[in-house]
């Protein structure tokens, strides 16, 4: 894919903030081609509604708000690359911020229900009115800390939020001992960087999946989806 510049004159251009935008937008659907027109339409309202609300509460970098897609939107889907989620799971999203990962899972994952935690009630703010003006029916929302929430789910998601010794002490309270999944339950979270040193207490357990395996931009080089059984 050739490289779009998002420079600071660039993002003043309108027009060339669209290409940016069409063009990532057309990266998801090559990378996820069997959407419905449904989920099309909501991924493609994503960006309007992140772009207004963005404007007003900043939850993502306003220099990054042209990569959405690629940035925030395909990332989050890199968990599906690990596991496709069966209908009637239940999901937590740990620190979701304005709606990351949980927002794009539960537009690709329709018959699985997600709730939203964030101890930031402004981002939830976001969260839930995207979530509004997409009309996704599969989601719930709360404001307050992992800590403070004792419903318990099949998996946890994440991202780099907090280390991963602190993100398995929070949630494992949250995990159900019943199995429904082609993965046992547990946390599934979006790294980057080196993680080796994260990794090592859970090394008998914890899968490392390279999302450059699966996405060939070079933002994806350090990205890595990280899995613990729990």
């Amino acid at each position: 894919m050739e490289h779009l510049s998002t420079t600071p004159e660039a993002l003043n251009n309108p027009s060339h903030e669209l290409t940016i935008v069409h063009s990532q937008w057309s990266l998801l659907e090559s990378y996820f081609p069997d959407l419905t027109e449904t989920q099309k339409k909501q991924f493609r309202d994503l960006y309007p509604l992140y772009a207004d609300w963005n404007a007003k509460i900043n939850v993502i970098s306003r220099k990054d708000i042209v990569n959405l897609y690629e940035h925030h939107v395909l990332h989050s889907l890199g968990i599906a690359k690990v596991l496709s989620f069966k209908e009637g799971t239940s999901v937590m999203d740990l620190g979701t911020g304005g709606g990351f990962p949980g927002i794009p899972l539960a537009i690709l994952f329709p018959e699985v229900h997600f709730h939203l935690i964030d101890s930031i009630g402004k981002k939830i703010k976001v969260g839930q009115a995207v979530a509004e003006g997409i009309g996704l029916k599969n989601v719930t929302f709360r404001h307050g800390r992992g800590e403070e929430e004792k419903k318990k789910f099949d998996f946890v998601v994440s991202r780099a939020v907090m280390p991963l010794a602190d993100l398995v002490k929070i949630v494992s309270k949250n995990i159900k001992k019943e199995q429904q999944s082609a993965l046992p339950n547990g946390l599934i979270c979006l790294k980057g960087g080196e993680l080796q040193h994260e990794i090592l207490p859970f090394r008998n357990k914890a899968m490392s999946i390279h999302l450059d395996d699966y996405f060939k931009e070079e933002f994806f080089i350090t990205k890595k989806v990280v899995y613990v059984p729990l």
